[in-house]
């Protein structure tokens, strides 16, 4: 008999915008997109300006449209890495066993706490010190896997809580339209729409033949999904994999020039790798070995991002920190960490938009042409 699984998963209403109205508390009420002004999409937006159909990722100037009277804030990216470490934090101090899955959103796995004490009560609590010790607004699910309890949390908001019992699954999917599932996109939603299929209930009662036929094996994957049925696993955050790379030089390279260039390069191919990943990293670490054997490496917190031109320098500072002047050095290695998920909203403020663009474009030839077709000065 297998062991009956327990999984909360915790989801920080608007986020950045809540972030914003902390700091920022004459925001707190009023129509608010975080943005650029006129060029760009919306980043996030208040549940105030949801109400006049703006949503996330809409043009800035169909959004001002659709409500002139909106403010309108730039956002600020290093006081969301902040505040999700904080919420990292305090969940980390008191979850058995939790992932990580964006920079807004956490799974914790409480299976085996129910011979102790109530799971859900033990979530309404950890949410409530969240709310004390953060002033966030965070809403979250309790089920018996990640892909209802998400689907719970986002039922549960704004702010709030819901419990969907061991059995209950199918009864509570069933009224909800099925796009609801995650992963079920615009273009899966119309192609079920065109087979009948609004509600989670009708892709329930769907033949599963036919399903399979239309959509391959996520067919049948969506009809398990309907049926309240899902496999995935809580990955535990700090297991979470890094991306590094280090080089042992054939001879020791005592040009700083050259260290540098090495440095570089190492730098752009673990951004590479981390954006082929969809991942964001928020911790660099640079090693350097010298040709004693002996060892030294330093790291530190940055802001949740995937751009080479914001690793590089502080990969250059971390080596300025840990080089021995004058030492050649053997070994070289550089490190990201704090892995999670690429959340788009980070991808949509005015100021890295065109950026992302040009990253884009900079991955497409290296596809091509190899990780080695383009490559950036070094400087010192």
């Amino acid at each position: 008999m297998s062991v009956q699984r327990i999984i909360a998963h915790f989801d920080l209403d608007a986020f950045f915008v809540s972030v914003e109205c902390l700091n920022n508390p004459s925001l707190k009420g009023v129509p608010l997109i975080v943005g650029g002004r006129e060029r760009g999409v919306v980043a996030a937006c208040s549940y105030e300006a949801r109400k006049y159909g703006i949503h996330s990722a809409m043009p800035m100037k169909t959004a001002m449209r659709l409500c002139p009277h909106a403010t309108v804030v730039k956002g600020t990216r290093g006081e969301y890495s902040r505040f999700s470490r904080w919420v990292t934090d305090i969940i980390a101090a008191k979850a058995p066993l939790f992932e990580k899955a964006s920079i807004d959103e956490f799974y914790l796995d409480l299976t085996g706490m129910d011979k102790y004490f109530n799971p859900y009560q033990w979530t309404i609590d950890l949410r409530q010190e969240i709310i004390d010790k953060t002033g966030l607004p965070i809403s979250f699910g309790l089920a018996a896997n990640k892909m209802v309890a998400k689907i719970a949390t986002d039922e549960a908001k704004p702010n709030g809580y819901l419990h969907i019992a061991f059995g209950r699954e199918k009864d509570f999917l069933a009224p909800l339209k099925v796009n609801k599932i995650p992963g079920v996109g615009d273009n899966t939603f119309q192609a079920l729409r065109d087979l009948g299929i609004e509600t989670i209930e009708n892709l329930a009662a769907y033949p599963i033949e036919i399903l399979e036929n239309r959509f391959g094996k996520y067919g049948a994957d969506l009809w398990h999904k309907a049926h309240g049925m899902h496999q995935g696993e809580v990955v535990p955050y700090h297991e979470a994999k890094s991306i590094s790379t280090e080089s042992t030089f054939e001879e020791n390279i005592l040009d700083l020039e050259r260290l540098m260039n090495e440095l570089v390069r190492m730098t752009e191919r673990v951004a590479y790798e981390l954006r082929q990943d969809n991942k964001m990293a928020g911790c660099i670490a640079v090693k350097i070995r010298y040709p004693d054997f002996e060892t030294t490496s330093r790291q530190t917190s940055i802001d949740y991002t995937f751009y080479d031109d914001e690793f590089i320098p502080k990969a250059k500072d971390l080596f300025h920190k840990l080089y021995r002047k004058g030492q050649p050095v053997r070994l070289l290695g550089v490190r990201l960490s704090e892995l999670v998920d690429e959340a788009v909203q980070t991808n949509l403020f005015s100021d890295v938009e065109k950026k992302t663009e040009l990253y884009k474009a900079i991955d497409d030839v290296k596809n091509r042409f190899g990780t080695k077709s383009l490559t950036k000065a070094a400087g010192k």
